[in-house]
């Protein structure tokens, strides 16, 4: 029998503020992304920033993977991890990943998952898996707000996968890879060197975990290809206020898609308009 977390929002997840939800507002402008060098790692010295090790262990995630993996500096920071979810635990999550029939990306509260794939959310939010992030990025994550969506299928329309930085209020974005199998040269997210070179591809297979940091230069995309592509995606944000929009945004179009003529005119809509 398929078991439903239900959190604040009345939809399946677990509850986004239940894991070291910042209480301090932000503002909504750009935020300086880059952290001072060893600012982060002097404070866990001094004791002033909890140290990982004493948070609950993770339930599914590989901490050990994750903390080895490399930083890389060019184009922009980001860091890869090929099997963030270890092999003896793929067929469980998967089996409890959450059923998307149409393109675009849906937000967390309106998307209904079994308990290992809840696993996963709950390991991804927790402060163990900040701290992590925290340390290989050189970043006080404390004060931020996350924001969960996930993505289903694609179309290969040419509207899907357009190259961009992010949104300037996004500090660090996690992508995690859920999709059984990614069999096309087409379509693996790329780290952009320019519009027409890259540094690097990322397959959205399960278990790889890419994270990078958000700033002007942090392009990146996909070339439009049709296929089942479950791909989460967890960013930290500056403030609740861009979390309240962006699961507003996300929960409109996927209402619009569940019409068959709406759902049309997305899939052909300048990308802006689309989701």
């Amino acid at each position: 029998m398929r078991i439903v977390h239900r959190n604040r929002w009345g939809y399946g997840g677990v509850q986004m503020g239940r894991f070291a939800r910042p209480r301090r507002r932000s503002g909504c402008g750009r935020v300086e992304r880059q952290g001072t060098a060893g600012s982060l790692k002097g404070r866990i010295q001094e004791g002033t920033e909890t140290m990982a090790d004493s948070d609950p262990p993770f339930n599914v995630l590989d901490e050990a993977a994750i903390a080895a993996a490399v930083l890389n500096r060019k184009p922009y920071d980001y860091s890869y991890v090929e099997q963030a979810v270890p092999p003896a635990q793929r067929e469980a999550v998967l089996a409890d990943v959450p059923a998307i029939p149409y393109r675009g990306s849906y937000g967390l509260p309106d998307l209904r998952y079994g308990p290992k794939f809840g696993a996963v959310i709950e390991d991804l939010l927790s402060p163990r898996f900040r701290h992590l992030v925290e340390q290989k990025f050189d970043i006080d994550l404390s004060h931020r707000f996350p924001v969960i969506v996930m993505m289903g299928n694609t179309t290969g329309n040419y509207n899907e996968g357009y190259a961009h930085p992010d949104s300037k209020h996004k500090i660090i974005t996690v992508l995690v890879g859920f999709s059984t199998e990614w069999p096309y040269e087409r379509g693996k997210l790329r780290i952009l060197n320019s519009p027409d070179d890259y540094a690097f591809e990322f397959s959205p297979e399960i278990g790889r975990m890419l994270m990078f940091r958000v700033g002007d230069n942090s392009w990146h995309g996909f070339l439009p290809q049709k296929g089942e592509r479950k791909s989460l995606q967890l960013c930290w944000v500056d403030s609740e206020w861009y979390v309240r929009k962006e699961y507003w945004r996300h929960r409109a179009s996927a209402f619009a898609k569940a019409n068959p003529i709406l759902r049309k005119i997305i899939e052909w809509a300048p990308r802006k308009l689309g989701a």
